[in-house]
């Protein structure tokens, strides 16, 4: 039998060199890291599954990591975009609400530059972290608007001109 390195010899070096670029590209696809996340509170909530199944491969064109929490999401590499599903519905407020493609969603800034989106109207509630250095928001609400809405709504974001207010001043007694 010839030895080894004879063997070898006898593969030509361009075989070696494909082999070697492949060998490597598949262990570098494999090195990365799971985004660490802690599951929220309603995670375990069969809704929560039916959006983690529809999340898109990419939000504003961030690509999808891997997480280790239950029903939870992440763009990007650093991730750029974290979410979670089951969190705790939101009680109405006094911070900004948006709609997006049907979805209203509670806007939290005061992490500037992280934002903070929670669902209204939702249960379970669906949080939503951006890094708005790297990410637009209404990108990253558009892109996930599909899978957020295999959650029914049950309530809207109202205004005040939604309301029926006095217009006087005046306050009607009990």
């Amino acid at each position: 039998m010839p030895h080894p390195f004879l063997l070898l010899r006898s593969i030509p070096v361009r075989s070696v060199a494909v082999f070697s670029v492949l060998a490597s590209s598949l262990l570098l696809a494999g090195c990365a890291a799971v985004v660490p996340l802690t599951p929220a509170p309603d995670a375990t909530n069969v809704a929560c599954a039916d959006v983690i199944v529809h999340l898109p491969s990419s939000v504003a064109d961030e690509a999808a990591r891997e997480t280790n929490a239950q029903a939870t999401g992440a763009w990007g590499d650093p991730a750029a975009v974290l979410l979670h599903c089951g969190v705790t519905v939101p009680e109405p407020t006094t911070l900004p609400c948006l709609n997006i493609n049907g979805i209203d969603w509670i806007e939290d800034d005061s992490d500037a530059p992280t934002y903070r989106y929670t669902t209204y109207g939702r249960n379970p509630a669906i949080e939503i972290v951006i890094d708005s250095e790297r990410v637009s928001g209404s990108t990253t609400l558009i892109d996930v608007s599909n899978a957020v809405g295999y959650v029914p709504a049950t309530g809207a974001c109202v205004g005040a001109e939604d309301l029926d207010l006095p217009t006087d001043g005046a306050t009607s007694a009990p």
